[in-house]
């Protein structure tokens, strides 16, 4: 599975799931730090990668273009969390719900939390 993690969460998460076997990157490294939510969704798309983040804004693009992909998870009420915390959270939810991120949906996680809606969202 490989993951596109979005400026809205830390490099350090992009670190430790690549320490932990996944193909993952922050929109830093492919010099998307600065781009509009438009353009990295249009990256995850195009290397099918899915998207990490704490940014609501994907869900909307998800939405609006009645895809099936890409995935995307959505990390809420994050102010004060560690990036450790994040990924490790992260690296639980992608092995539970491997199945139901690989054919297309939005997982949105809160601190008790975790809502799975699948995609297309119509």
């Amino acid at each position: 599975m490989k993951l596109l993690i979005d400026n809205a969460l830390s490099p350090q998460i992009a670190s430790a799931l690549r320490e932990n076997g996944y193909d993952a990157i922050h929109v830093r490294d492919i010099n998307l730090h600065a781009a509009p939510d438009e353009e990295v969704f249009a990256e995850a798309e195009r290397d099918e990668r899915v998207i990490v983040s704490a940014d609501t804004d994907f869900g909307a693009l998800l939405a609006l273009r009645g895809s099936v992909s890409p995935s995307f998870i959505l990390f809420r009420k994050t102010t004060g969390v560690r990036p450790s915390v994040i990924g490790s959270q992260l690296l639980e939810l992608l092995h539970r719900y491997k199945q139901e991120i690989e054919a297309g949906c939005i997982l949105t996680v809160t601190n008790d939390l975790v809502r799975i809606r699948l995609l297309p969202i119509l």
